[in-house]
């Protein structure tokens, strides 16, 4: 089989787990692979993910790294063995691959807590909401990007519509709630839709308001997906110059922090309804 040219970021994530493995008992690439009986280069591919791994393999790297938490090592074997291509392959090529890593994330996800502070967050977004965000960037895009990029957004959402899906918690500053993105009618929509979500029981919505105390937050958009077991989650940060992937546990705590920070300055569920509700009828 021939190399991966371009792994994704789960299979990316994979190979550094791995090679978390064998960092943290203290093993070079080549004392693990004369233990495994391999060449020391296919450990190196294997942490590249540059050629994947099958469960033996992955289970004989764990023992002789002296993992012991087969919850953890079960759920690297389910990550290895995955075979599935995702609905977002179709877009392969014709959005950023960044894009495509974030379908992956939030597929794969078991629960999604969002920060967002300009922009409602993309799996609560309208057609016409997604539209008006992304006709408006820099550079310009084309007629197609924009409808390719509406089209995945929109397919994106599904996820909250899937049966045993991913829990999803947004906390939404009540700025990215004020702005007006196509005008005042389709302010209005948006919120109603965003109402609409509130009130499913898989989906939380919470405000942050302009007038939280002792709060400074954070200005970029802050995803934290969680993964099959604590080790596996990764906090995704959105950019004007791109997506950032985290997944090193120092990381994630203090955006875990950070998360139930901005969750415990917010209004609660039904405060935070009264709000949106409230703007929504200004319009």
């Amino acid at each position: 089989m021939p190399p991966r040219k371009d792994p994704t970021a789960r299979q990316r994530r994979l190979g550094l787990e791995l090679r978390k493995l064998r960092e943290a008992a203290g093993l070079t690439a080549r004392e693990l692979a004369s233990l495994m009986g391999i060449d020391h280069t296919k450990v190196s591919h294997m942490e590249t993910a540059r050629f994947g791994v099958g469960s033996d393999r992955l289970r004989a790297l764990a023992s002789h790294c002296g993992c012991t938490d087969h919850t953890y090592v079960n759920a690297l074997i389910a990550m290895a063995t995955e075979r599935e291509k995702g609905w977002w392959e179709e877009y392969r090529g014709a959005i950023p691959t960044g894009f495509l890593d974030l379908s992956e994330l939030e597929h794969k996800s078991t629960f999604l807590h969002t920060y967002q502070v300009t922009h409602l967050p993309g799996l609560t977004q309208t057609e016409e909401y997604a539209r008006a965000v992304f006709e408006f960037t820099f550079p310009r895009l084309s007629k197609e990007q924009v409808e390719n990029r509406i089209s995945h957004r929109l397919k994106r959402a599904q996820i909250l519509d899937r049966p045993h899906g991913p829990e999803f918690t947004a906390v939404i500053h009540e700025a990215a709630l004020r702005m007006r993105f196509g005008g005042r009618e389709m302010a209005r929509e948006q919120l109603n839709h965003l109402l609409a979500l509130s009130e499913r029981p898989n989906c939380t919505i919470r405000v942050l308001t302009f007038e939280a105390n002792g709060f400074a937050g954070s200005g970029q958009a802050v995803l934290h997906a969680g993964g099959s077991v604590p080790q596996l989650d990764t906090i995704h940060l959105d950019s004007a110059h791109g997506a950032f992937l985290l997944d090193a546990e120092s990381e994630l705590n203090a955006y875990r922090d950070l998360l139930a920070a901005m969750e415990k300055a917010s209004l609660n569920v039904t405060q935070s309804r009264d709000l949106i509700r409230g703007i929504a009828q200004t319009l």
